[in-house]
């Protein structure tokens, strides 16, 4: 075991010496991405597009269950169109990247590289959207988009992206919060029982809401640094996209009215979020629904007569009852194939040899915490599924541990400060953007969200000493 904790030293630095470096090792020693010519950008491999595919799909199945449809919207917006919002565009001019030209020719109108879809969105729904019949609309998209980052890390903050965004118009306030809040529920249920990651879920502040939103809700989680990342929001635009594209609607009693829409969002930044929660020095530790490979086997003495047939034998039993495996009949040595499918994060490695063939049985071993299990070749699908049920279960509950024994609660800002140089930390904030500011200053950290679930820590601010009423988290963020 120290020797193999050796190798894997030689290819991935340590989470404890050097986290930043250990996740670059990570991503690009297991396929996932690697950097492209256009600076900022990121080329998504195809192991790492096969997990983003499997998020896709279990969050799209979530979104249709909800009565969500798919559709797609152009890239390019008219500066004119963006113009009309005046908070979202202020919000989002510094990211923007511009198209002046077409061929030689001189555009007579800048357009915009989408860095998200209210604009152009809502005013095909001005189009679209007639009277109460016609509500509530509920459009899903995935796309790209681009926001010119300054300071680029692959996955967790790139200058282009993938994503979904969801749009919805109702006909009055209370649908439209509530839509708000169904889907960061969809969000949340999600993140818990798909990826393994525990988040907590609430309001942002005025300063930290999407540019344009009456409020922005959020689902945040700890990495193992102790950072916090931002997994998805949901906004409540309220009227004011409404009012400003006119998107208005004929009501029941033959009054115009105007729209009330929501927006919300999650992209590839979760692959970032499940690779610092989850993994470890010796790489990947991939949750087993989205993992490409859910089980690997390794034929042991592959050149002895029937292994490789009884490893066919048992592929094609588990692929034909739902998982996802494969065979590696490679002619690497066995040692090579462990350390490389574990740093692959391979949920399970199943071994069999001539011996485990005369015992009818075959050796499996977890990736989340090394446990090998010799288990019977009879019921062999079931057993598996039970076994990356129980994993799931382990690196959520694993993932949750971290989490609660690095939040601690503050009643001064030295406490707060101490607290968010390893993790989360829940104090009392009186609201103040003056507040908020000199915290950041102060500490580093930023205000991550007003849980739902709220807690009286004391009666005041931990930065001025004025009334508060509002519990929220703070840390520092990438």
């Amino acid at each position: 075991m120290a020797k193999k904790n050796e190798e894997f030293v030689t290819q991935i630095a340590s989470r404890q010496e050097n986290f930043p470096q250990w996740y670059t090792d990570v991503i690009l020693k297991t396929d996932m991405v690697d950097y492209s010519d256009v600076k900022g950008c990121m080329v998504i491999k195809p192991y790492g597009y096969a997990v983003w595919e499997l998020i896709q799909s279990e969050m799209d199945r979530r979104f249709k269950e909800t009565g969500h449809v798919n559709a797609y919207f152009p890239l390019f917006i008219p500066e004119s169109l963006l113009k009309k919002e005046a908070e979202h565009v202020e919000g989002f001019a510094p990211e923007v990247a511009w198209v002046t030209h077409g061929g030689e020719e001189k555009l007579a109108e800048r357009l915009c590289v989408r860095p998200t879809s209210e604009t152009i969105i809502c005013s095909m729904y001005s189009k679209w959207i007639q009277s109460y019949r016609d509500l509530p609309l509920l459009i899903n998209q995935w796309a790209n988009v681009v926001r010119w980052e300054k300071s680029t890390r692959p996955f967790l903050r790139t200058s282009e992206f993938l994503w979904q965004e969801g749009h919805t118009a109702h006909a009055t306030a209370e649908e439209a919060e509530a839509e708000t809040i169904k889907m960061l529920e969809v969000y949340r249920e999600f993140a818990q029982n798909v990826l393994a990651i525990p988040v907590v879920v609430g309001q942002k502040s005025e300063k930290e809401k999407f540019a344009g939103a009456k409020a922005t809700y959020t689902m945040e989680a700890m990495m193992q640094d102790g950072k916090a990342l931002q997994m998805g929001t949901s906004h409540n635009l309220s009227d004011h996209f409404s009012k400003a594209y006119d998107i208005t609607y004929l009501s029941r009693e033959g009054k115009l009215e105007h729209c009330f829409t929501t927006s919300w969002g999650t992209s590839t930044r979760m692959i970032g979020g499940v690779i610092m929660v989850h993994g470890d020095d010796r790489g990947l530790v991939l949750p087993p629904k989205i993992a490409p490979i859910q089980v690997v086997i390794l034929p042991i003495a592959m050149h002895k007569a029937g292994v490789l047939e009884k490893a066919d034998e048992l592929f094609a039993s588990l692929k034909a009852a739902g998982l996802r495996v494969k065979v590696d009949d490679s002619d690497q040595s066995a040692g090579w194939k462990f350390n490389q499918w574990e740093m692959k994060g391979v949920p399970l490695r199943l071994e069999v040899g001539p011996k485990d063939i005369e015992n009818n049985q075959v050796v499996l071993v977890r990736r989340d915490n090394h446990e090998k299990l010799f288990v019977s070749m009879d019921n062999l699908a079931d057993t598996v599924k039970d076994l990356l049920d129980t994993v799931h279960t382990s690196m959520l509950n694993r993932a949750l541990s971290l989490r609660e024994e690095n939040t601690r609660e503050a009643t001064t800002l030295e406490e707060l400060k101490e607290g968010v140089q390893n993790g989360f930390v829940r104090a009392m904030w009186c609201g103040c953007r003056e507040c908020e500011d000199a915290i950041k200053e102060k500490t580093g950290a930023t205000t991550r969200c007003m849980p739902f679930e709220q807690k009286q820590i004391s009666d005041v601010c931990v930065h001025c000493g004025k009334p508060a009423s509002k519990m929220t988290y703070f840390a520092k963020a990438y």
